[in-house]
C-alpha cells in the first residue's frame, strides 16, 4: 500500500494560543471620575492667578544700551562724573612747562571736568606723548563738604585728578596716584602724565568769585609765571642738594 505522506497528526506543533488582550487603563484615570478636556490642565480654571503674575517691563539700560549712552563719536567713555560734581566759579588754570619753557596756558574753570588723554575724538584736554593713554586721567570739580569758623556746615568746590587706569600713570608732586581714585589737587600741586616730561602747574586767578566755591571769603594771592620759574628753581636746587 502506498504510504501516505503527509505528516501525522501527533508531529504536528500546537498551535500557540492567541494572547489574552491587556487590560489596557487610561494614564488619565486614576481612580476618580474627573472629566479632562485637552488643552486645560487639572485643578486650574482660566484667570486663576496662582499661575503667576505676568513679569513687568524693565526699562532698565542693558549693558550695550548703556555703553551706547555714555558714547561719544563712537568711542565708550571710560569715566563717568560723580553725583556731587560741579563747575567752579574760582578761575582755575593749568601752566604747563617743558623743562624752562612755557606753554601755553590751560583753562579749566569753564565745564565741571576734562578728560585728558591722546584720543583727540572724545578727550578735553589732548596730549600727544606716546606713553599717555587714549583716554588717561580727568580732572574733575566737586562739591565737598566743609566746617566754617562758626561751627556750620557748607560745601566748596575742590579740584580733583583721577587715574583711568592709565598703562603709564599720572603723577601728582612725582608721586604715582593709585588708579580709580580721586585724588585733591591744591593750589601749585605739579601733575605729570605717563612718562611726559611735561609738568602742569595748577594755579588760579584771584577773583570775586572765589567766596562762593568756599561759601566763605579767603584772600588768595596771584602768583605769576616769574614766580613759578623761580620757585621751580628752588625746588630742584633744594633736591640737588640733598635738602
Amino acid at each position: 500500500a502506498e504510504r501516505d505522506r503527509r505528516p501525522s497528526n501527533s508531529r504536528r506543533s500546537a498551535k500557540p494560543e492567541s494572547p489574552k488582550p491587556r487590560d489596557r487603563k487610561s494614564r488619565f484615570d486614576n481612580g476618580n471620575d474627573k472629566e479632562y478636556s485637552w488643552g486645560k490642565t487639572d485643578g486650574k480654571k482660566e484667570g486663576d492667578k496662582t499661575q503667576g503674575e505676568k513679569e513687568k517691563p524693565n526699562f532698565g539700560l542693558s549693558g550695550k544700551l548703556t555703553a551706547d549712552a555714555n558714547t561719544v563719536n563712537g568711542v565708550v567713555i571710560k569715566y563717568t562724573e560723580p553725583d556731587d560734581a560741579k563747575q567752579p566759579k574760582r578761575r582755575w588754570r593749568f601752566y604747563p612747562f617743558k623743562g624752562d619753557k612755557a606753554l601755553p596756558i590751560l583753562y579749566i574753570h569753564r565745564q565741571s571736568s576734562f578728560l585728558i588723554g591722546r584720543d583727540k575724538k572724545v578727550v578735553d584736554i589732548s596730549l600727544e606723548h606716546p606713553s599717555i593713554s587714549k583716554q588717561h586721567s580727568a580732572l574733575q570739580y566737586r562739591a565737598t563738604p566743609f566746617t566754617r569758623n562758626d561751627g556750620s556746615q557748607g560745601r566748596r568746590v575742590r579740584p580733583y585728578i583721577i587715574d583711568l587706569e592709565s598703562a603709564n600713570g599720572t603723577f601728582v608732586n612725582n608721586k604715582k596716584i593709585e588708579p580709580r581714585r580721586y585724588i585733591e589737587l591744591l593750589e601749585r600741586d605739579v601733575v605729570k602724565f605717563g612718562f611726559s616730561q611735561r609738568e602742569y602747574v595748577l594755579l588760579h586767578e584771584n577773583s570775586k568769585d572765589d567766596a562762593q566755591d568756599d561759601d566763605q571769603d579767603p584772600a588768595f594771592p596771584v602768583t605769576t609765571t616769574d614766580q613759578m620759574k623761580s620757585e621751580k628753581h628752588a625746588k630742584e636746587a633744594a633736591v640737588a642738594d640733598g635738602e
